[in-house]
């Protein structure tokens, strides 16, 4: 078993520049082309090659939860959000993107995503999040298997 305190000092020395999207991609839900997956002890961390589209990711990811707020009751004073919470917003996001910019795609592609959103819309401020957001309430974590049921 690993310190908490030591494994987040671990983790920030060697992921300096942590991906945005990395729970849907520890979750094997999305792809990145720019991801750079990292063991520290037991646990994986994934961070991003790249600082401008890691920054492009954030910007995203602000909006993806901004928009959400509303469809998931959330209120702005929030700040911090339950785990289940964020995967719903980063998988479901995602799903909402690709099926705006790419549905014929097997996966969510994080960086093709944020790419085809900026070439077709320009400023990301300008997605239709009407249609996004559909993806974040439809989205459902998968059941466990085994064990009793939740």
């Amino acid at each position: 078993m690993v310190d908490e305190a030591a494994f987040r000092h671990a983790k920030g020395e060697i992921n300096r520049l942590p991906c945005v999207f990395e729970r849907a991609l520890l979750a094997r839900h999305a792809a990145c082309e720019l991801a750079v997956r990292h063991q520290i002890a037991e646990r994986e961390s994934v961070a991003c090659a790249q600082p401008v589209a890691r920054a492009l990711c954030a910007q995203m990811s602000a909006l993806l939860r901004d928009k959400s707020a509303f469809a998931l009751g959330l209120t702005g004073t929030q700040r911090i959000l339950p785990h289940a919470m964020v995967m719903k917003i980063q998988c479901g996001g995602l799903d909402g993107l690709k099926a705006l910019l790419d549905a014929d795609a097997v996966a969510p592609d994080v960086r093709r995503l944020v790419r085809l959103a900026q070439e077709r819309y320009g400023d990301l401020d300008t997605l239709p999040f009407s249609e996004i957001v559909q993806g974040v309430a439809a989205w459902k974590a998968r059941r466990r298997h085994g064990g009793e049921p939740r």
